[in-house]
Parts: C-alpha cells; structure tokens; sequence
C-alpha cells in the first residue's frame, strides 16, 4: 500500500513525545488533515482516539508501541518506516452506533470502535431486559452491568469481564454480562455483527444504570440500542507477522 504523504501524531507523555521528535527529523510529514496515512505513537487508549478522529477522514491509521498497552499497535522501530506502511496490511473494522435514553427521554448517540457498556451507578444492582432483533431473550439479568463488544474490542474490557475473544472477519458480537448475580450461570451470548441488540433498564429510578461507547459516556440510562454503523468504517495497519487476526488469535493461548 502506498502512501505520498505521512503524519505523526503522539500522546502525551515522554515516550510518546520523544518518538515524534526523531521520527519527525528523518522522515518528510504533512498537517493530520492532509495526510494519506497517520502514524499514532501511544498506547491502545490512543489509538482508539486517533481512529475516532479519523472516521471523517478515512485515513489509515499505523500504531507503533509508545505506551503501556499495544494490542493495536505495531512494535517500535524507527528504521524502515517507509517500507512498513507499505508492506502493511489493513483491518477494516465498522464500529458500533449506540443510542441511548435517559431518563428524561433525551436520546444520545455515539460510536463506538470496542464497545458499549452499561454500568450500574449505585450500591444496587442492575436489572436489564435483553431484547435481539425484537425479540425478548432475557426477561431480567441481575449484574453490575453488560456490554456489547466487536471483534477488535473483545481483548478489551470484554476479556475482563470473562467475554470470548473473537477473530477479525468472524461477523460476530460479543454479548458479555459483568458480574452477573441471575441467572448466575449466564455467560453471554456470540451474535451475528448485523444484530441490534437493546437493553430496557428495570427500575431506572431505584436502580441507576449509565452506557459507555468507547469515550462517551450518558448517565441515567433507561434503553440502549447498539448496532453496528453500516456506514462508518475504520482502517488499521499492522506488520504482516504482527496483523490483528494473529494477535485475537495469540491471545486465546496466553497463560
């Protein structure tokens, strides 16, 4: 794949901050909004907030390591830079559209490239109903809370919370509940990508319950709507011995 213009962009803090400077003396860079490709220098967190950034764009995001979490990036190494982009493979992953009720009945919306979460905001826990495509699959799940996760973000918070890791290219959700009291046994459900799946919270007003799309959050909930955005697309570049699909698939044998 190649590229005729690059641009670097780094989180905060030293590593992050101290790769862009020598990256930025030897290779030729360009504004973000003018780039053909971005190199994130950071961790997973921002890599997630350079690809929310460039939704709009349609540029390719190139993560290389430069903070404490890499699942999505590619190792450090300045040398080559030029010759990696191009070797590069891409992941097209379609994030998530949640629409979220409050209380109030003001509905909020937000993307989401991991997942969308539901929380509980108190000492009680919450009580969700599970509907999939219309149709009612659990009446009452007693738990802190559930979440519905795609396949780049199922080694995410859904690995935490004991969800299935799930290889790119599947078409399938995570369903995952976080702790869930009843039915205890429960451990959450594989839908196909194109699935909606919404969650009415029970007692809202007794029992208070916020949604997570990635960095958006929306208190006192009481539905979620998640399914994933046919018309939104992001791209991420991986070395070829270091591609997403290898890495989902790693991870299950980790110890």
């Amino acid at each position: 794949m190649k590229f005729d213009t690059l641009a670097i962009a780094a989180a905060d803090g030293p590593e992050a901050e101290a790769a862009l400077k020598s990256l930025s003396r030897r290779y030729d860079t360009v504004a973000i909004e003018d780039a053909g490709v971005v190199v994130a220098l950071g961790g997973d967190g921002f890599m997630l907030q350079c690809l929310h950034a460039s939704m709009q764009r349609g540029q390719p995001i190139y993560g290389m390591n430069r903070g404490s979490v890499g699942f999505l990036m590619n190792a450090y190494q300045e040398d080559g830079l030029l010759q990696r982009l191009e070797e590069a493979e891409p992941a097209k992953i379609r994030p998530l559209a949640m629409t979220a009720t409050d209380t109030e009945g003001q509905e909020h919306k937000a993307l989401a490239i991991n997942e969308v979460s539901l929380i509980r905001k108190t000492r009680q826990a919450a009580k969700l109903r599970i509907g999939v495509d219309g149709v009612e699959r659990m009446a009452e799940l007693v738990c802190d809370g559930a979440l519905v996760a795609t396949a780049a973000g199922s080694t995410a918070y859904n690995v935490s919370a004991h969800g299935p890791i799930i290889p790119i290219g599947a078409g399938l959700l995570a369903l995952t509940p976080i702790s869930a009291f009843r039915p205890r046994r429960w451990r959450g459900a594989l839908l196909p990508e194109t699935a909606r799946v919404v969650f009415d919270v029970i007692d809202p007003g007794l029992r208070s319950v916020s949604a997570s799309a990635d960095f958006t959050e929306v208190q006192d909930v009481t539905r979620v709507a998640v399914r994933q955005d046919p018309d939104a697309c992001v791209t991420l570049l991986f070395d070829p011995e270091h591609d997403l699909e290898e890495r989902i698939i790693k991870e299950q044998f980790l110890p």
